[in-house]
């Protein structure tokens, strides 16, 4: 086997399955968006938080997506330039204002706090965007004392601050950590 071969076997390819928008399919979503990071390369600490990240991802969707119908949740996850990149996307309602959604709102923190940046689109074909970027990187090379999303870095003091901006499209928000 060539050198092309190998490489092409130990590099995960693009990624995208579909799933019902319904509480069952969140851990067999997860757990196959999990592996594709384990392939991909990503350190534990990133699988980790990829885990979380898309759990609530997921979560969202089943619970805020499609009101009283049924409908669906596409992901899609891709390497390229050091970068995992994941897409969960729906057809639903869209975001809510704040108070009409119920839930904390904790949500998207916590996605924000777990990957390297962060970006939700209203769809032209209707439905949201949810973009999740995390930048690959080794056991040896993580510059991170604790994992994110640890009691120990709830506790440690801060090193990230967000941002939000505002993109040319009025229904895109963007978060995203300091050096992204």
């Amino acid at each position: 086997m060539g050198i092309n071969k190998m490489v092409e076997y130990a590099t995960p390819h693009d990624w995208e399955h579909s799933y019902p928008a319904v509480p069952d399919t969140v851990r067999a979503a997860r757990s196959a968006l999990t592996r594709f990071a384990v392939q991909a390369g990503a350190s534990t600490e990133q699988v980790e938080a990829v885990r979380l990240a898309a759990s609530e991802a997921l979560t969202n969707v089943v619970k805020h997506a499609y009101r009283d119908s049924e409908g669906s949740v596409q992901i899609t996850a891709a390497v390229a330039c050091g970068e995992l990149c994941v897409l969960v996307a729906d057809d639903g309602c869209g975001i809510r204002p704040h108070g009409s959604r119920g839930g904390l709102g904790l949500g998207l923190t916590l996605m924000a706090s777990l990957c390297d940046e962060l970006q939700i689109v209203k769809r032209s074909s209707g439905g949201t965007g949810l973009w999740l970027w995390f930048k690959l990187r080794t056991e040896a090379s993580r510059l991170d004392i604790h994992p994110r999303g640890s009691v120990a870095s709830a506790t440690a003091p801060a090193r990230s601050r967000f941002s939000t901006t505002t993109q040319p499209d009025p229904e895109s928000i963007s978060v995203s950590s300091p050096g992204t």
